[in-house]
């Protein structure tokens, strides 16, 4: 077989030399005709060695002309490199499609969707293209055809393709015109309902009523159960949404990680486009089951294949380099549906492997278990995670979650503990170069010098120093790498330091730096301690309005991701009522109104007085 391929080869350089094959489909055509499939890594490796040895040729003519004919035969050669090159990639589309087309044929009519959503996985080694999606919806056309029997399942499917395909043609030219309508700093997927974010205009777009439904009701904040309602809808909807929502997220992805002028906001923008379709997804099958209306067989196969979207979203972002080692969810969500939100993405990891890509999932939801209080459970994925990236030798994951353990045993006020993985974390962070890594390290040796200090509500000087050193270098490196989830901890500590050294004025520095720190990196769990503690260094001042207003912003804050910290501003605004009086309180808290609004808006800050109320009676 060598031999043949290298006589063919031999063959189609004269034929190319002598003009023979004059066009490269006709390369294309000479070089493929006679080639069995199975043999095709044998044509490569007679390929690569011609090239191999013309090159050599050329380099080592001694007269001009034996050059120049080595030279034409190399560029003959390089020309039918490039028909194979070619014939390689039509071939994988091919097989992609083929196996594709294999994968739905195979499975019970009641599990297309599930068959469909694997088809659409983007972790597979070729994901499909748009061109190869409407070949695939060609195939199984004449598939269908072939049978001779009705298959009104397999239509749908069929069907449904191509209403994904259309749908999304009618979706890209507005892919990302409402970030210029609306201002270009946020994403925009919460906000004020139906004001914010891409869905209305999007759903102006759908001329399908589920897409249409469910776009809709995105921008009003709605439950996803109520867009899911409808009985009418059918498989071909369904695979019609799975494909939208899947090419939706990557024309996102692939926009933003292509801004070449701002490129820390378009990684901003695409972490949070991974996390907002993942929640997105397990926001759709629980809202499936909650869909009494849907024909009770459906229900599980459509959920089953949300939960696998969201799985395939979550795996694809732990493999972007951007991924966020030391952050939650918190960016993204706020209200009612962060909850159900953390709940569902717990639930895919028990599907996948014990791969690098499972430690990293572990690694961020252990973080925002962490924020919501759950404590024990967050330790048990961080130790999970830990392992699994020690075994994965993904060295970054391993000293982010050697930081999070040590963060996780603040939270359980066992600061030996944290010293000691701190410690850790911060020697093998300077080994490997990793300054992420040695900036966190740094801050949770200062963080829990400071708060073993704390609990005893004393600071002596002089032992201070070595604790405010760790921080302010954390806060150093921190500064110098964006990194600003880690520059708000190291603030937000340095304000308690200064705070128990009665350096007040000092403290509400720190807080306030931390606080723009966490407002930009939008994580709401460092948003919240930060108001908690300028509200209480404002308290300690005598400013009792702008302990007021920094007190019902924390509150309102932790409360809206359930963060047991909550507790912390609720005591210190009953403490301030009980000390200035309820007149006077609801004065203080009148005169902050108006610089709270536009953070909190009406409800938020109604919301925040009414918990305040609320704890009284209880």
């Amino acid at each position: 077989m060598r031999d043949r391929y290298h006589t063919l080869l031999t063959e189609l350089v004269q034929k190319v030399l002598k003009g023979q094959l004059p066009s490269k489909e006709q390369v294309y055509r000479e070089l493929v005709q006679d080639l069995e499939t199975d043999s095709a890594e044998i044509l490569e490796e007679c390929l690569q060695e011609q090239l191999a040895t013309t090159q050599l040729a050329v380099t080592n003519a001694i007269d001009e002309l034996k050059q120049a004919k080595a030279t034409r035969s190399l560029r003959a050669l390089k020309t039918i490199q490039g028909e194979w090159e070619r014939y390689q990639k039509d071939q994988g589309a091919r097989n992609a499609i083929a196996a594709a087309t294999q994968v739905i044929l195979r499975s019970n009519p009641d599990q297309y969707f599930t068959a469909w959503v694997s088809v659409l996985d983007a972790n597979q080694a070729q994901p499909l293209t748009l061109e190869q999606l409407k070949q695939l919806a060609g195939t199984l056309n004449q598939t269908v055809s072939m049978m001779g029997t009705a298959n009104a399942d397999l239509q749908e499917v069929i069907t449904g393709i191509r209403a994904g395909l259309a749908s999304w043609k009618a979706l890209e030219p507005h892919l990302v015109s409402w970030m210029y309508e609306q201002s270009r700093g946020t994403l925009g997927f919460d906000g004020t309902p139906g004001q914010r974010g891409p869905w209305q205009l999007w759903s102006q777009q759908m001329s399908r009523p589920l897409l249409r439904s469910l776009f809709q009701g995105l921008a009003l904040n709605q439950p996803i159960a109520d867009s899911l309602g409808n009985a009418d809808n059918t498989l071909q909807d369904w695979v019609d949404l799975a494909l939208t929502l899947q090419l939706t997220q990557r024309g996102l992805v692939t926009w933003f990680e292509q801004q070449p002028y701002d490129s820390k906001w378009g990684t901003q923008q695409t972490i949070a486009t991974f996390l907002s379709f993942a929640v997105l997804w397990g926001q759709l099958s629980a809202g499936i089951g909650q869909a009494t209306t849907l024909n009770i067989h459906n229900r599980e196969p459509l959920s089953q294949g949300c939960f696998q979207m969201a799985l395939q979203t979550l795996r694809a972002f732990t493999q972007r380099p951007y991924f966020p080692l030391y952050g939650g969810v918190f960016a993204l969500l706020s209200g009612r549906h962060l909850q159900d939100a953390l709940t569902y993405l717990d639930e895919p990891l028990r599907q996948a492997e014990g791969t690098q890509e499972k430690a990293r999932m572990l690694t961020l939801l252990g973080y925002s278990q962490r924020a919501m209080g759950q404590i024990e459970r967050s330790l048990s994925f961080h130790q999970q995670a830990l392992e699994i990236a020690q075994a994965a030798n993904d060295t970054p994951c391993e000293i982010a979650n050697l930081n999070h353990i040590s963060r996780t045993f603040i939270s359980q006020k066992r600061y030996a503990n944290s010293t000691s993985y701190a410690q850790r974390a911060l020697i093998l962070a300077r080994q490997r170069g990793d300054r992420l890594g040695e900036a966190n390290a740094l801050t949770n040796l200062g963080y829990a010098q400071i708060l073993t200090a704390q609990q005893i509500e004393r600071l002596i000087p002089e032992a201070s120093e070595v604790a405010i050193g760790y921080l302010k270098e954390g806060l150093r490196l921190s500064e110098q790498l964006g990194d600003r989830q880690s520059q708000s901890l190291c603030c937000n500590s340095l304000g308690i330091a200064y705070g128990l050294l009665e350096q007040h004025e000092e403290a509400i520095v720190y807080l306030q730096q931390g606080l723009q720190a966490a407002q930009r990196s939008g994580d709401l769990y460092l948003q919240g301690l930060n108001w908690s503690y300028l509200a209480e260094s404002y308290y300690r001042l005598g400013d009792y309005p702008q302990a007021v207003g920094a007190g019902l912003l924390s509150l309102y804050g932790l409360e809206q991701i359930q963060a047991p910290e909550q507790s912390q501003p609720m005591g210190l605004l009953r403490v301030i009522r009980g000390r200035i009086g309820a007149e006077a309180f609801e004065a203080a808290a009148r005169q902050c109104r108006s610089g709270l609004l536009p953070l909190i808006g009406v409800d938020g800050f109604d919301h925040a007085m009414h918990l305040l109320q609320t704890s009284d009676q209880d």
